[in-house]
């Protein structure tokens, strides 16, 4: 599937830098410079937008986080009855799953 192109940057690079670029391009064999710029510039956008995406930023979202993971707070009142709706609603499944069986058993 073809990307449609409908739009452009204007990029000013030095004699060397663009040599550089060239001559990568040539070795992973793209067909021209303009190809081979837009997959790094592309390749590299979307490995910083997954970074920029985690959770774990820095060291103190780390330190918070695994505090957290060592010593939990108490479960609330609604923490309590969200496990008792869950288990509720996990038993009505697993009966539901029993009597399907049963039934593809005697058919």
């Amino acid at each position: 599937m073809a990307t449609q192109v409908n739009d452009r940057i204007d990029v000013r690079i030095s004699t060397e830098q663009k040599e550089l670029f060239r001559r990568a391009s040539v070795i992973s064999g793209f067909k021209n410079l303009t190809e081979f710029v837009v997959h790094c510039v592309y390749k590299e956008s979307k490995s910083l937008l997954v970074e920029e995406s985690q959770i774990l930023k820095n060291e103190e979202d780390k330190r918070i986080f695994f505090n957290a993971l060592l010593n939990p707070p108490s479960p609330n009142a609604r923490l309590k009855q969200a496990r008792l709706n869950y288990l509720k609603i996990k038993g009505e499944h697993e009966n539901d799953d029993l009597q399907i069986k049963k039934v593809s058993q005697e058919g």
